[in-house]
């Protein structure tokens, strides 16, 4: 016990020293900062001992702890008591019993209608009832205004559907860059095809009214009349065409009339002059007809198969006088039939059959050589026009009894300059052959007949 008290002994004797100390005036400064802390710590502790023995007296007499288990831990008086355990409060629940978590309020509670406040920053006096909620499309940037459009225009030169067009321009907020959508889809037919160029006109024509005016349109049009100096850069024709475009707008009803008569006296570039005057012409060969429908021709697999047939068989007349390949391969490309070219190879095979002498036969392999190096005729529409002469080569007999014999020799020749594959050269029919097949043909035809 002895050894356990020296500590306080020890303190003890510290603070006599300390006090000594005061008194003789010996102290730090450092040391007369500690001790006042010392003093300081110690009389708040006492102050909130005897505030606590106070405030456990009061309520004891008050009696506001009656009905509680004396026995209990530390004076609890209930589990489900919400009265303040420190005594602090009027012991009332939180919020009139209408707290807590995912509780709305007191029952029976009814909240009226919220007045919009003045002073909010989204408020507006005029247009104050019903929250309505919409998808905003931000108007599309002029940067992007060509990006966005010409995929558009592309996909519709391969499908023609002018509602796919419409739709997708709804889906898009071209703002005040509207009219910009005609003079980008007219640049881009100038540098394609007529087929292009004639779908384009249907899809003006078709837009007019619903998602262009005649004030988008005419704008447009100014706009590329005084873009022409640009656009010849590229398309030589420019001049020309677009005043073909023009024209047929002004036939469509979706230019007016009055267009033309804007730039009498008025222009200074001879490219606009040029394209105007190319449009005032055609209008007044069309006076009588009220749609230009024929200023791009027909193009492609619109035209009517014996179209096709005669041009093509114009096509390789016009070649074996001139012997201009690269006339018949403009020729060619300009009536946009890839999947027809098969009716070339079968109408030059039956004029080397018809033809006499050997000239023909060697300007139609060269011919079909040039076309197979190039690609413009694939290695299936060459089988499918051989094979077609294969087939018919009865009948063709009938006009031509020499055709077993020319037709194997070109066969051999085509092989040798690599027109045909081997397999083709093989599947050519021999005289006895055609001959069997004739006449086991002409029997059938002859019991139908007899029936």
């Amino acid at each position: 016990m002895e050894n356990g008290a020296q500590p306080s002994v020890r303190k003890l004797d510290a603070e006599d020293a300390l006090n000594d100390g005061e008194i003789n005036g010996n102290w730090t400064p450092q040391e007369k900062a500690l001790h006042e802390a010392r003093l300081k710590a110690k009389a708040k502790r006492r102050q909130r001992k005897s505030s606590r023995n106070s405030t456990s007296e009061s309520l004891s007499e008050t009696g506001e702890l009656a009905g509680g288990d004396p026995h209990s831990p530390k004076g609890k008086v209930g589990a489900n008591d919400r009265k303040s355990r420190t005594g602090k409060g009027r012991g009332l629940p939180k919020k009139g019993g209408a707290g807590g978590k995912g509780v709305w309020g007191a029952a029976g509670m009814v909240y009226e209608d919220e007045e919009p406040d003045a002073r909010d920053p989204n408020y507006d006096e005029s247009s104050q009832g019903d929250t309505v909620y919409a998808t905003v499309m931000p108007e599309v940037d002029e940067k992007e205004l060509e990006k966005t459009v010409n995929p558009i225009v592309r996909e519709y030169f391969e499908h023609g559907d002018t509602k796919e067009v419409q739709m997708l321009l709804k889906e898009l907020n071209l703002g005040s860059h509207k009219y910009e959508f005609s003079s980008l889809a007219v640049s881009l037919a100038l540098e394609g095809k007529a087929s292009h160029r004639e779908l384009t006109s249907r899809l003006l024509s078709d837009l007019s009214g619903k998602l262009l005016s005649q004030s988008d349109l005419a704008r447009a049009f100014d706009k590329m009349l005084k873009e022409l100096p640009d656009l010849i850069l590229d398309t030589p024709e420019a001049p020309q065409m677009l005043g073909q475009f023009i024209a047929r707008a002004i036939a469509d009803h979706i230019l007016p009339m009055s267009f033309l008569d804007c730039y009498k006296g008025k222009v200074d570039c001879d490219h606009a002059r040029v394209a105007l005057d190319r449009a005032a012409v055609l209008l007044r060969m069309k006076r009588e007809i009220l749609r230009l429908d024929n200023v791009w021709g027909v193009g492609g697999g619109q035209r009517p198969v014996k179209h096709l047939i005669k041009e093509m068989n114009l096509l390789l007349k016009e070649y074996l006088t001139s012997g201009d390949v690269l006339e018949a391969e403009h020729c060619l490309r300009d009536l946009e039939v890839p999947h027809f070219h098969h009716e070339l190879v079968y109408e030059a095979v039956v004029m080397v059959l018809e033809s006499k002498g050997d000239a023909a036969s060697h300007a139609i392999i060269k011919l079909l050589q040039t076309f197979w190096k190039i690609g413009l005729i694939t290695v299936d529409q060459m089988n499918r026009g051989f094979q077609r002469v294969y087939d018919e080569l009865p009948e063709i007999s009938l006009d031509v009894p020499h055709a077993h014999s020319m037709i194997e020799n070109f066969v051999d020749l085509c092989h040798q300059e690599s027109v045909i594959t081997k397999q083709l050269r093989d599947a050519c029919p021999s005289r006895s052959e055609s001959g069997t097949f004739f006449l086991f043909k002409s029997k059938i035809h002859r019991v139908s007949e007899f029936g």
